[in-house]
């Protein structure tokens, strides 16, 4: 240490007046650093010392912090595009206990897409519903204006696959029933719509299943 006070020393004061330079060797060498200093800032030099690994030295704590992994986790960000639901244009029809149900979207379109659908019984329509997927800050929602009623946004809280079957999960907490649509899209042009939630404080679930159709002869699609 005493060495290297000294060696900073004699580099500091090259190309300083001789009378400075001539003290070098008569100052101590713990004062050595000190010196150095003094006449660095006297000539408008930057202090070595603050160059030298003796200055920057760190004790093993701060090192080993400072070389910590920082966490660069941030949280989820919302889906950002509506492209993994182009599959739904098209039109869907079904039957469960002598009530015929269609749905048909239109294709995808400035980050929104629109749906109808309809419920008919003995040849009368019995409900119907406006639907649309839409992009917010905050995510993607699906949003169902039942006839008569207001309308009910439920954000994607999932996506997930079981074999072929791909799964999208909507939610909100907040409204009695449902709380939760989930369209499960299956194989050979089958669409699964489930409507869960609680009813008078029960839990409730009702399934409608779709096969994919053309939208003018009503024929399957297998696809």
């Amino acid at each position: 240490m005493k060495t290297s006070l000294l060696a900073i020393c004699r580099w500091s004061i090259r190309g300083l007046p001789p009378r400075f330079a001539a003290l070098a060797p008569r100052i101590p060498l713990r004062h050595a650093g000190w010196f150095a200093f003094a006449l660095a800032l006297a000539s408008g030099l930057t202090p070595v010392l603050a160059q030298t690994p003796a200055a920057t030295a760190q004790d093993p704590a701060a090192a080993n912090a400072s070389a910590a992994p920082v966490n660069t986790a941030v949280p989820a960000t919302p889906a950002s595009t509506l492209e993994p639901f182009g599959w739904l244009h098209g039109c869907w029809d079904g039957k469960v206990n002598q009530r015929d149900f269609r749905e048909e979207w239109l294709p995808l379109r400035g980050d929104m897409m629109i749906g109808v659908s309809q419920t008919v019984s003995q040849g009368k329509t019995q409900d119907f519903e406006y639907l649309r997927l839409e992009l917010r800050p905050e995510g993607i929602f699906y949003v169902a204006v039942p006839s008569g009623k207001k309308e009910t946004s439920f954000r994607l809280s999932g996506r997930t696959r079981d074999g072929e079957n791909e799964i999208f999960t909507f939610e909100n907490p907040v409204d009695e029933f449902p709380q939760r649509i989930i369209y499960r899209r299956g194989s050979e042009g089958w669409l699964y719509a489930h409507v869960e939630g609680k009813l008078n404080g029960a839990p409730r679930s009702v399934i409608y299943p779709m096969r994919r159709v053309d939208c003018t002869s009503g024929e399957l699609i297998r696809q």
